[in-house]
């Protein structure tokens, strides 16, 4: 692991390929939606890594992330509480998902972009967390990048 860890307000659900937790790492703003879509990817076989802040950090030339120990295992459910998920210790973050406040501003044939974290580029797709398919497009994403569940 890395000296330097960072601490992203994001959530991060993960489908299994060859082996190996590949995660998407859902980041926006405060009230988008982020828990949600993260609850409805549950449902949809996905797995929990880390909801509200994820450590993320690099190990062999690689990205990762992980709940901080005093949220691991649980997620947050609006209008329910906090609730516990069985939850993974960690997955390889292979995409990012950042949510917007409005289907507009999902671009409908986007340019490929990435973002650089901790020095690991990552793909980055814009996302409405609130549509009904939205966790049908993070495994179609994730799938054409190589992560099969």
């Amino acid at each position: 692991m890395n000296a330097n860890p960072e601490i992203r307000h994001a959530g991060l659900i993960a489908l299994r390929q060859d082996g190996l937790w590949r995660g998407a790492l859902i980041e926006g703003p405060s009230g988008v939606g982020k828990s949600d879509l993260a609850l409805r990817a549950l449902e949809a076989g996905f797995r929990l890594a880390a909801d509200d802040r994820v450590v993320v950090f690099t190990a062999g030339g690689r990205l990762y992330g992980k709940a901080p120990e005093p949220l691991a295992g649980l997620i947050e459910a609006r209008g329910l509480g906090v609730i516990v998920e069985p939850a993974l210790p960690f997955c390889e973050i292979a995409v990012l998902i950042r949510c917007v406040d409005r289907p507009e501003a999902v671009e409908r044939l986007p340019d490929p972009r990435s973002e650089t974290i901790l020095g690991i580029a990552v793909p980055v797709f814009d996302l409405w967390p609130r549509e009904p398919a939205a966790p049908s497009k993070i495994r179609r994403m994730m799938q054409s990048l190589g992560v099969q569940s």
